[in-house]
C-alpha cells in the first residue's frame, strides 16, 4: 500500500467530492465533533471550541501517511464540508483496514454517505489492493447499520470484547 504522499486522492462521485481535510473546515468539525446526536453513538470526548477542532485537524494532517486516509466530503462545485470519511487501522499482512464516516445531520437521508461510502471502497479496493475492511458501529445506530448493509458489509458479531456496544461489521472483495 504505497502512495505518494504528495498527492492526496480526490475522489469525485456524481454528486460529492471527497479532498483533503483543511484548517478551514474547523466551523463544520466542530459542528460534527460537538452534536450530542452523532456523539451519542460515539467514544469520543467532544469538540466544545473552535480551538478544539483547529487541534483535531491539525492532528490529522500531521498523521497523513500510508495508515490514515481522511476525507472531508463536500458537494461538488462547493467547498463547505458536509462529513468525513476515513480509512485506518491498515494491516497490511491481512490486506485490511477499518472505515469510519459521519454526516452534518442536516445532511442525514440523503443518499450522500453511501455514495461517500462507495467511492472510499472503490479506492480501497482497485488503488490500495485492500481484500477485507472493517466497520464498528454502535449497536442502537440503525442508520449505520442500514449503510454498513446496503454497502454490502456482514456482521460478525454482537458484541466486541473490549465493548458490548459496538457491533463488527466485514466488507471482503
Amino acid at each position: 500500500m504505497n502512495r505518494n504522499l504528495q498527492t492526496f486522492p480526490i475522489l469525485i462521485s456524481e454528486r460529492l467530492t471527497l479532498r483533503k481535510l483543511s484548517k478551514n473546515d474547523s466551523e463544520e468539525i466542530l459542528q460534527l465533533r460537538s452534536n450530542t446526536e452523532t456523539n451519542k453513538f460515539l467514544d469520543r470526548k467532544p469538540s466544545k471550541t473552535i480551538e478544539d477542532a483547529l487541534n483535531f485537524i491539525n492532528s490529522i494532517i500531521e498523521d497523513e501517511s500510508d495508515e490514515l486516509f481522511y476525507w472531508a466530503i463536500t458537494k461538488t462545485g462547493e467547498d463547505k464540508l458536509i462529513g468525513t470519511i476515513c480509512l485506518f487501522d491498515f494491516l497490511g499482512d491481512l490486506k485490511k483496514c477499518e472505515i469510519g464516516y459521519e454526516l452534518l445531520t442536516e445532511y442525514n437521508g440523503q443518499g450522500i454517505m453511501i455514495e461517500a461510502a462507495k467511492k472510499v471502497i472503490e479506492y480501497a479496493i482497485e488503488i490500495l489492493g485492500l481484500k477485507a475492511m472493517d466497520a464498528l458501529t454502535h449497536k442502537h445506530n440503525q442508520s449505520s447499520t442500514k449503510l454498513l448493509q446496503k454497502l454490502n458489509f456482514k456482521k460478525l458479531g454482537d458484541i466486541v470484547e473490549d465493548n458490548p456496544n459496538l457491533i463488527l461489521f466485514r466488507l471482503t472483495t
